[in-house]
């Protein structure tokens, strides 16, 4: 702990070492519990494997193989149930614990940032969060119909006896994809944000990115089912198109700024009206605080 508040390279590593063991430790936990939770029911709350099985129990009766006990997954190999009940523990516990291993993470990367550089990670990470959440609950209320209509074909010359290992791998794959491609408004509006794409872009390409959308939604979804396809793309054009509206009210915001600011009275070859007057010595910004920032209040980058 530097009164500067700087560290070495290997202060850093060892930093970095003990935030890492920290966050491995907050999954084993997550792990654990969801582990757990399977087989039992908390409460008002379903157990987890009733949970993950609930969409293949609403396949009609006479489409799937029922056990003398009712509707289960089936075993083909040893240990499949612990591996398979293993690997959905680890899935839930992980977003479970979820703000302790990512508090982890920002632990790690806020010492380096300035305030105003905080804000927008914090805003990015709490959207990025609900997006994704938002984008695995659409699957997961999508997949029973999904799962129904695959399983539908072929009239009576089939019958549908899923294994735990490959139907939880299409789930969670499922559930990870839509939630990772619900992203995309966010990454829309941070380009715009940043002055990468204006409102006036994203409208002209307004077309080709919803076909461009409906495309990637037709080829990441697991077992190509057009309803999955569709929820997806569907989903992606609304949330696009939203990121297009919060790319027009602040590009209007910015064009008012500039009008009011006389940035575009200015001729090409005129100069900005900056002070070029250059600072004596006395007048450089202080040493840095503890805090890593300047004392007299500037937001360099160094």
């Amino acid at each position: 702990m530097n009164p500067d508040g700087t560290m070495t390279l290997i202060e850093h590593i060892y930093e970095f070492r003990r935030r890492l063991a920290f966050a491995l430790l907050a999954v084993v936990i997550g792990g654990i519990i969801g582990f757990l939770w399977f087989g039992t029911k908390v409460g008002p709350i379903p157990s987890l494997g009733d949970l993950v099985k609930d969409p293949y129990c609403a396949i009609p009766p006479n489409r799937r193989l029922d056990s003398a006990d009712g509707c289960r997954l089936l075993q083909t190999v040893p240990f499949e149930a612990f591996m398979t009940q293993l690997k959905v523990g680890i899935a839930a516990g992980a977003v479970l614990l979820s703000p302790v291993w990512l508090y982890q993470i920002w632990a790690f990367i806020a010492p380096g940032l300035y305030s105003k550089e905080r804000k927008y990670a914090l805003t990015f990470v709490g959207f990025a969060t609900v997006l994704f959440a938002g984008g695995a609950v659409l699957a997961y209320i999508l997949f029973p119909h999904a799962l129904q209509l695959l399983m539908g074909f072929g009239q009576d010359a089939f019958v549908t006896a899923l294994t735990a290992d490959k139907y939880i791998s299409f789930l969670l794959s499922l559930l990870i994809i839509f939630g990772i491609s619900f992203e995309l408004p966010l990454l829309v509006v941070m380009l715009n944000r940043v002055g990468v794409v204006k409102y006036r872009q994203l409208k002209k390409w307004r077309r080709g990115i919803v076909f461009a959308l409906f495309v990637f939604a037709a080829f990441v979804t697991p077992g190509s089912d057009p309803f999955s396809m569709l929820g997806l793309a569907g989903a992606l054009t609304v949330l696009f198109e939203l990121s297009i509206q919060l790319a027009r009210i602040h590009d209007r915001k910015k064009d008012r700024e500039r009008t009011d600011e006389g940035w575009d009275q200015l001729d090409d070859d005129e100069a900005a009206p900056f002070d070029y007057t250059p600072s004596t010595i006395d007048d450089e910004p202080s040493a840095p605080t503890a805090s890593g920032g300047r004392a007299s209040g500037t937001d360099d980058i160094t």
